[in-house]
């Protein structure tokens, strides 16, 4: 898993930019940090996925550069510029940009490929739940404005959780700012 990597566009190509300051031109050889993105994109962005699998999938006969393609658009509309926050971080969670791109308002894949919905694996319930825990309201609060058991309440948080693969509501609310989950 890629960690601490800043990706950037520079002539129309992404490069990456690593913690220690050495940068390089994104490449087909590069076939563990591509995997590694495209099973990210697969995992979290479904939406994204699809299209770009449609939007490539010319090139399907040579699986690695169709990977690379996919990864390299990705990249390209989402982690344009270089800024202090790292694209992939040490804990291996992607940070997108909001990247400034002459076709905003109307290119098609806009809201799909770049700011792409987040798939974030929690129930129609749990989420409602967590987005007044994220809110900062106190359980027996949310209990009380969604008519459910203080009980029910606390389930949906620990199973929301284990799902995210968080520990604590600090956790939880970097969490769900990191991936843009409440905007």
């Amino acid at each position: 898993m890629p960690s601490n990597i800043e990706f950037y566009t520079f002539n129309d190509e992404a490069w990456l930019h690593y913690a220690d300051g050495t940068a390089e031109k994104l490449t087909e050889e590069h076939s563990d940090i591509i995997s590694a993105i495209y099973e990210m994109i697969e995992q979290f962005y479904p939406g994204a996925i699809t299209a770009l699998k449609k939007e490539y999938e010319r090139c399907i006969p040579n699986m690695s550069f169709y990977r690379y393609r996919i990864v390299v658009r990705f990249i390209k509309c989402n982690f344009g510029n270089i800024d202090k926050t790292a694209d992939i971080d040490s804990f291996g969670r992607i940070h997108l940009e909001c990247v400034p791109c002459p076709l905003r308002g109307e290119c098609k894949l806009e809201n799909v490929v770049c700011r792409p919905v987040f798939a974030h694996k929690m129930s129609d319930a749990e989420l409602r739940v967590m987005k007044l825990w994220h809110q900062g309201l106190n359980k027996e609060d949310i209990a009380d404005q969604l008519y459910l058991s203080a009980h029910t309440v606390n389930n949906h948080i620990r199973n929301a959780y284990i799902r995210i693969g968080v520990h604590s509501r600090a956790e939880f609310v970097r969490y769900a700012e990191t991936n843009h989950l409440f905007q």
